[in-house]
């Protein structure tokens, strides 16, 4: 514990020197948050998928009034520098993230992934996982996979209000958002602009997945907590406009869809210990919905009832969570962790 606080404290001489990887919506914020941070942090590379970025000033690539003098480059480029964290923003699937994880590691360099899977990614991908453990063992370095949601609100929150109860009974979370802000790969993972038959084909065939990350949120809950579910039970559901919505990137007339309502539900013994609700969609006020993130824990002698409106941004939140981590992550025990195993997140400033 002296060491973290120690490196919760550091300045100047004590920086740590970081990789951000994956320059799109979510890296570019966290590049920036990094950047503006440099009595804490030092940027020492930046990668960037698209070659015709490569070798250009991140400053440039970001849009900003000044050059950082950190050129853009490849992974194995940018590998190949000092660093004590790597932070990934590429993708949201283990699968996807697990080869460039290994070549991070493999340099000797802890990571923070913001991919959802990377929660818990034991749950998708248990040989993966068991893989990147060993990797980072033999490096001697952490990886943590983290964000908003999952990371955050449906999970590490839940379980930090469970801390004031004598014994939990039932949990039932909720996260109601707007979709409107996001470009049209969100929209189509969604469902937002289907005719209802045109959701439930996509439902079917793989193309609307709903909210990434409730396999991973409920099972840490129920890990956390000692419950041994019986089953897991995911719905996704079309939320239905009756009015015209529109934003950049999609249209929406009534009776199309609007949005996805998917729900998770762990199982015991046919009651549902723990239920969590994310109803996503665009524009919910032209329909009287308010957004917000809920929590309701019933326990034996008492009850918490938690409503932050409107929502945490998830934009913000995740790029916050990903930064904030890094502290935590360089003092870690070498392996592969989870947000169970690292102190209670706070801004590092």
């Amino acid at each position: 514990m002296v060491s973290i606080r120690k490196s919760l404290i550091s300045e100047g001489s004590d920086r740590k020197k970081v990789i951000i990887v994956g320059l799109g919506a979510m890296g570019s914020g966290i590049a920036r948050l990094l950047l503006g941070k440099g009595h804490l942090v030092e940027v020492v590379g930046a990668v960037a998928a698209r070659s015709d970025k490569h070798g250009k000033d991140l400053g440039d690539v970001l849009e900003l009034s000044e050059k950082t003098g950190i050129a853009v480059s490849s992974l194995d480029e940018a590998l190949s520098k000092d660093a004590d964290v790597v932070i990934q923003a590429t993708t949201s699937f283990v699968k996807e993230a697990f080869t460039d994880i290994l070549k991070m590691v493999g340099s000797g360099k802890n990571v923070i992934s913001i991919a959802e899977e990377m929660s818990y990614p034991h749950i998708t991908a248990p040989d993966l996982s068991l893989d990147m453990d060993r990797a980072a063992k033999k490096n001697d370095v952490t990886i943590l996979g983290t964000g908003v949601n999952p990371g955050f609100i449906l999970d590490t929150l839940v379980l930090t209000l469970t801390g004031s109860f004598e014994e939990v009974l039932s949990i039932h979370a909720s996260r109601i958002n707007d979709l409107s802000p996001f470009g049209r790969l969100v929209m189509k993972t969604q469902g937002v602009g289907t005719s209802p038959d045109e959701f439930r084909k996509g439902i079917e065939e793989g193309t609307i997945t709903g909210h990434i990350g409730f396999l991973q949120s409920v099972n840490m809950i129920a890990d956390a907590l000692g419950w041994e579910l019986d089953e897991i039970i995911e719905t996704r559901e079309p939320i239905l406009s009756a009015v015209s919505r529109k934003t950049p990137h999609v249209e929406v007339g009534p009776g199309m869809v609007a949005g996805c309502n998917h729900i998770v539900r762990g199982i015991k013994n046919g009651t549902a210990l723990i239920t969590l609700e994310h109803p996503q969609q665009i524009h919910p006020h032209l329909e009287g919905i308010e957004t917000g993130d809920f929590i309701r824990i019933e326990g034996s002698s008492s009850s918490v009832n938690m409503a932050i409106k409107p929502e945490v941004p998830g934009g913000i939140g995740t790029i916050a969570m990903a930064v904030n981590m890094i502290p935590f992550v360089v003092d870690a025990p070498a392996g592969l962790a989870t947000m169970l195993d690292m102190p209670f997140p706070r801004a590092f400033m």
